[in-house]
């Protein structure tokens, strides 16, 4: 078998995997590479917008098994399987920015794919994958009706771990760029309907496999909606469902015919614990595939919380002849921003105050809970 034929067959091999990578968003975004990589999944609600000032700490865990593999829309007649455990964490932050609502963010994806049965061969991996930075833009932010129209870009930094004599990694070796639109509506008092649309753009990835082989991709493509039942104000229902399509690959520039046609479908559930903490549950599979591992079973688990850092500060003056007699004097307690915090200590630095002594205490806690 020549190079080019036998970077071929493993490349066809990597696209059968190919649908196994997940991207959650977050924004969630979860992200697995083996070689080729799927669109921009996200959450029911992601595009609302929250007001400026909020920060947010999230959590995702996804557990997934495929046992079916796909070539041209044909299963292959092998036992073929594919697990995944993989978990992200994901930091976002509200703004404003020339009357804009802003979030930049990132996603840092980790975990283990295993190849099971007669794809064993595979292996596994585990470690960390591409780190992802993106900041969605909010041209429409109406809370009073329930309608959010925002635009993101997506940047996905080659940070992940990669050996190229692996079929199967968590990064990917190259840098992808992606845009998504996500638009929210309500239609009546309880439901709401969210639509989502994006494209990937993908760079080389010049070391593919022993022969450090150039693969190249055409711009993968996704659409998703999801209409949510609000049961309480705290509780809701939702279910969507996803197309991708697009995504062929190029080896050394031979194009492998194993273009992306996926549909998937989600049922879930999310709950807010309490006005700073939402959990999410969410079950999927894939209903067709064309090319790649086709998931029988999808679970994705996300916790969100709303956080703030706050400063108690103690301010304690003491001269040098009160410290040597063993004496303290508090005056007051404060809870004060960080900015005000390094007002005061340059202030009284100036002052030549250099007996003055801190005691900082620094907390995460719930925005509600310090109203």
């Amino acid at each position: 078998m020549s190079s080019v034929s036998n970077y071929k067959h493993k490349s066809l091999l990597r696209s059968r995997i190919g649908n196994f990578c997940v991207a959650s968003a977050g924004l969630a975004t979860m992200l697995l590479a083996s070689g080729n990589a799927v669109a921009i999944d996200v959450d029911a609600g992601d595009y609302t917008a929250l007001p400026a000032g909020t920060n947010l700490g999230m959590v995702y865990y996804q557990y997934a098994t495929a046992d079916s593999l796909y070539s041209d829309g044909d299963k292959a007649p092998i036992n073929a399987g594919l697990d995944s455990q993989v978990g992200i964490l994901r930091g976002v932050h509200f703004t404003e920015i020339g009357g804009y609502t802003v979030d930049p963010q990132f996603l840092l994806p980790f975990g283990k794919v295993e190849g099971k049965d007669d794809t064993s061969a595979l292996g596994d991996t585990s470690g960390i994958g591409d780190l992802l930075l993106a900041a969605t833009v909010w041209l429409v932010n109406k809370p009073e009706s329930n309608t959010y129209f925002g635009i993101t870009p997506f940047l996905y930094v080659p940070v992940g771990s990669y050996d190229r004599n692996d079929t199967l990694n968590l990064g990917e070796n190259r840098w992808k760029y992606a845009l998504q639109a996500g638009y929210i509506t309500g239609l009546t008092s309880k439901i709401s309907l969210d639509l989502i649309g994006d494209v990937t753009f993908f760079g080389k990835n010049d070391e593919l496999g022993a022969s450090k082989a150039t693969l190249e991709q055409d711009p993968l493509y996704q659409f998703q909606g999801f209409l949510r039942y609000n049961v309480t104000p705290q509780w809701d229902l939702r279910t969507g469902i996803s197309h991708t399509l697009g995504g062929e690959t190029q080896v050394n520039d031979i194009n492998q015919d194993n273009d992306l046609a996926t549909t998937k479908m989600t049922i879930g559930t999310a709950w807010f614990a309490n006005p700073g903490l939402q959990l999410i549950a969410n079950y999927g599979r894939d209903l067709s595939v064309e090319n790649g591992f086709k998931e029988q079973h999808r679970l994705n688990f996300r916790g969100r919380k709303v956080i703030v850092l706050i400063n108690i500060v103690y301010l304690c003056f003491t001269t040098e002849r009160m410290r040597n007699a063993g004496a303290k004097v508090q005056l007051r307690r404060y809870v004060i921003t960080q900015e005000a915090l390094e007002l005061i200590q340059g202030v009284l630095f100036q002052s030549g105050l250099g007996g003055t002594e801190f005691v900082i205490l620094a907390e995460k806690s719930d925005v509600t809970n310090q109203v």
